[in-house]
């Protein structure tokens, strides 16, 4: 990944906390980690995401798990899934993770120079996220 800025990828859960995260180069195609991150759904799982995963090859791995894909089709499709607006509003949830995980400064500045490293710091700042979601307030 020498020379561009990684991607992160994550899944998180219905709290909008990670529960698999991935990188990829900056100028890779975000299609190209999903076999790694979305291996493992559940059954009745409804996976949200963005319209740069509408492919065909996507929807039946995530339909073979058990789970339903809930992905705005692109513009250009001729058949045109089943989609929700009101579910992909849920979608916030990773936004929102995105955002808290830019408060961590090795983070937001991409201070590593390795991949694994980055990779790394994003996993600490994520446990630190799970931490304080389940941490005693009394």
């Amino acid at each position: 990944m020498a020379g561009s800025r990684p991607k992160i990828h994550v899944v998180a859960n219905a709290q909008g906390l990670p529960i698999r995260i991935g990188l990829t180069a900056g100028q890779a195609h975000d299609g190209q980690i999903v076999d790694e991150l979305l291996n493992h759904l559940g059954p009745r799982t409804i996976v949200l995401a963005d319209r740069a995963y509408d492919a065909d090859r996507i929807r039946e791995m995530i339909q073979t798990q058990g789970a339903t894909p809930n992905i705005p089709p692109k513009r250009n499709r001729h058949w045109k899934p089943c989609f929700s607006k009101r579910l992909y509003r849920e979608r916030n949830l990773i936004e929102r993770f995105f955002s808290k995980l830019k408060h961590f400064r090795r983070v937001a500045t991409r201070y590593e120079k390795l991949a694994a490293n980055f990779l790394a710091m994003v996993q600490l700042a994520s446990t630190r996220l799970w931490l304080r979601a389940y941490e005693s307030t009394t």
